[in-house]
């Protein structure tokens, strides 16, 4: 299953559309879009794919979505997640055209759960362990905000802990130092597929190329396999894409969020 053609393929068929959108609160479907509301005023669009879509018709898919979006006073934020490898001229610009800005572009890496169990030897006084108390919780949510930049936010703390609380193996892991979190990430595994994803990964600058990032993945990936999925995805940085490369996970694609704010 190291075939890129045959991984990206993996992706497309069993992680988009569906996948993406079963948790959500409300669906509407608009020619090959999917159009979905969170929780938190959260939207967002997901698609196999825009079909032959010419510019002038991803134009109009676009223009509809930002005006459901606008007369929808429950959505605060919104989310179309782009592609590199989908034939969809003309996207980006009917994108910034309708208030969608891009942010920063991630690989899409997927590999065999099996391959990122290691022994890695941590630093002195490093644990990596689940985290499941909701103020631990809501430490380990905490801490990845401050990594990736962001407020803190009660919001995401809420939805993680509401994940968690489903019982369909949704777990987050976290290092731990001195009762300090300096790591952490969850994996969800996707029902009706072979694939898990791990998210949210973070890990403070001062503790970063000392084996944590890596030892929280294998206990992820672990994780995965006690589920019976044998695929992992991630949305990759570029702290993190080399280390799943190493691994001898497969970069597929790219992905790129472009977000719409009220």
């Amino acid at each position: 299953m190291g075939d890129r053609s045959a991984l990206l393929r993996a992706y497309d068929d069993e992680l988009r559309t569906d996948a993406e959108v079963r948790e959500a609160e409300a669906v509407e479907r608009f020619g090959p879009l999917f159009i979905a509301r969170f929780g938190g005023g959260r939207g967002f669009v997901s698609y196999r794919d825009l079909g032959d879509a010419t510019a002038e018709g991803i134009a109009g898919l676009v223009g509809e979505v930002a005006r459901r979006f606008a007369a929808d006073d429950r959505i605060v934020e919104a989310e179309w997640k782009t592609r590199g490898h989908d034939v969809a001229p003309g996207l980006h610009d009917a994108l910034l055209e309708h208030g969608f800005t891009p942010e920063e572009p991630e690989s899409i890496m997927i590999g065999e759960a099996r391959r990122l169990l290691a022994d890695v030897e941590l630093p002195p006084g490093v644990v990596v362990r689940r985290v499941v108390e909701e103020h631990e919780v809501r430490a380990a949510s905490a801490m990845q905000d401050e990594v990736f930049g962001s407020p803190v936010s009660r919001v995401r703390a809420d939805e993680l802990l509401r994940k968690l609380a489903r019982g369909d193996g949704v777990e987050e892991w976290a290092a731990e130092v001195d009762g300090r979190f300096v790591s952490a990430g969850r994996i969800e595994p996707v029902p009706g597929t072979r694939f898990a994803g791990i998210w949210g990964g973070a890990t403070r600058v001062e503790w970063r190329g000392r084996g944590i990032y890596r030892a929280l993945t294998s206990a992820r990936a672990r994780a995965a396999l006690a589920q019976g999925k044998t695929l992992i995805t991630s949305d990759s940085t570029e702290f993190s894409r080399p280390i799943l490369e190493r691994s001898g996970f497969v970069k597929v694609s790219t992905t790129t969020p472009y977000v719409w704010r009220r």
